[in-house]
């Protein structure tokens, strides 16, 4: 039997289950409807029900999420950390208007409602040290602070970043700083945590 769906019973379901943000599958998967009738509803409806955020990824229009939590859907496998984490946590004085974050895919940039969304490409045996943290209703993956820390200083040593002199570590526990390190494998990272710590 095919479902008819309504654009009023699907808003109140997904607005009732907390999504936000959805793929096509994830709508598939919802409602129990076809590539196909999940394809037409999504181009029917943008606009009017939903806000297309890249090829493959949809928002409300009514409840727009979080732009942390569109970073972690954005380009996945992925979570927060660098200098917005850094931000986050006040360990830099500065606000951070791109979202930065650590990725295991290869280093990637997108813009999204004039937002700036980056992903650096790290290790996937660094590949952790981060949690899930509830902005806005929504659980967002971002990285502990001594692992934000560790993510930026890997790529200051790289010569991609630099180093901000006003880093406020005082909070930060110094072996897990010093243990996320060691999963970068590079003596100059070392070198320069302990400097720094």
């Amino acid at each position: 039997m095919k479902r008819k769906l309504k654009a009023i019973y699907v808003l109140q379901a997904l607005q009732a289950k907390g999504v936000r943000l959805f793929s096509p599958s994830d709508f598939q998967r919802i409602f129990g409807v076809s590539l196909r009738a999940t394809q037409e509803f999504i181009k029917g409806h943008c606009d009017e029900l939903f806000l297309k955020v890249r090829n493959g990824l949809y928002a409300l229009s009514a409840e727009p999420p979080q732009e942390e939590a569109i970073a972690n859907r954005l380009y996945a496998p992925s979570y927060i950390s660098f200098e917005y984490a850094l931000s986050h946590y006040g360990i830099i004085p500065e606000s951070v208007y791109t979202i930065t974050s650590a990725t295991t895919r290869i280093t990637r940039e997108f813009v999204v409602n004039n937002k700036s969304f980056t992903y650096s490409h790290i290790k996937k045996q660094a590949y952790r040290g981060y949690r899930t943290e509830k902005i806005a209703g929504m659980t967002v993956l971002i990285a502990e602070p001594e692992k934000a820390l560790v993510d930026y200083f890997y790529f200051v040593t790289l010569k991609r970043k630099t180093l901000n002199e006003r880093l406020n570590i005082r909070k930060l526990r110094k072996k897990i700083v010093l243990g996320y390190t060691r999963l970068f494998g590079r003596k100059s990272l070392i070198r320069l945590v302990k400097e720094i710590i």
